[in-house]
């Protein structure tokens, strides 16, 4: 991993107010995620992680902070100016169902960003059927629709699309949570695999600590829009020194029975 961090978040606010009682889902928060690094974004339902994964890809505005993609302040760009980062850091959502369009073939979802950002013009099946032997998906599935697939098929669909136009960074926000833990399991094997291969640097949000564990070298706790703690994971998981985090650790299933073997 580069010294230099690929993306990073400084003093990011984001503020909502529902019936007129004003909420700070993310409370001046600083993040970085190295080049090639993967990170773990953890804590309990409401906590700010995904809303804070929306404004570091700037799906999102801040209310104040600002946001580097490689060396550049991407906080104030809009519309075109935008591209770059677009194509650069993409995500792959929590319902795989509803992330892909009904209406296209698997060929035209996976090809989509390749047609928007010109890429792959002149060979661009070619490059799609790539995608799918690298997600471990079946060539024959390019004509179907998505109604047609199984969840995790589904989700290599989608992480499919996103490798497509190349990209750096994942932001993956609860990518497996909607399917079945066998598959789970194939998935997150997926992803170690292609951040290995590809040196993509990975953003995963997610409230399943064993999941975390396993895959993040590095691992952040988010608690009422704050980020109470950071470390390399296993130096979290072994001595974790915020309260929040001892208790969300220690209501992980199972884990004072491992504690307890010789």
């Amino acid at each position: 991993m580069s010294a230099t961090p690929l993306l990073w978040g400084t003093k990011l606010v984001r503020t909502f107010v529902d019936r007129g009682v004003t909420t700070r889902a993310v409370d001046s928060v600083s993040i970085s995620i190295g080049r090639g690094e993967r990170v773990g974004l953890v804590g309990e339902s409401g906590s700010g992680k995904s809303t804070l994964g929306r404004l570091l890809l700037r799906l999102a505005a801040a209310d104040s902070g600002r946001v580097v993609h490689d060396g550049v302040d991407v906080t104030a760009l809009r519309g075109r100016a935008l591209l770059p980062v677009r194509r650069a850091c993409q995500v792959v959502f929590q319902d795989p169902a509803s992330a892909l369009n009904p209406h296209l073939s698997i060929e035209a979802v996976v090809g989509e960003g390749l047609e928007i950002h010109g890429l792959h013009s002149e060979n661009r099946r070619a490059r799609v059927e790539a995608l799918l032997d690298e997600v471990g998906l079946d060539r024959g599935l390019l004509s179907r629709r998505a109604h047609e697939l199984s969840g995790g098929q589904k989700q290599r669909v989608g992480l499919a699309r996103a490798l497509a136009v190349e990209p750096s960074f994942l932001l993956l926000d609860e990518p497996v949570s909607a399917l079945d833990v066998s598959v789970q399991a194939q998935v997150i094997n997926l992803l170690s695999s292609l951040s290995s291969t590809r040196g993509l640097a990975m953003l995963f949000v997610s409230h399943d600590l064993h999941i975390v564990r396993h895959l993040c070298e590095r691992t952040c706790v988010m608690y009422r829009g704050e980020i109470v703690e950071a470390a390399a994971t296993e130096t979290l998981f072994s001595s974790p020194q915020h309260p929040y985090t001892q208790a969300l650790i220690n209501a992980v299933p199972g884990r004072h029975r491992r504690q307890q073997q010789p």
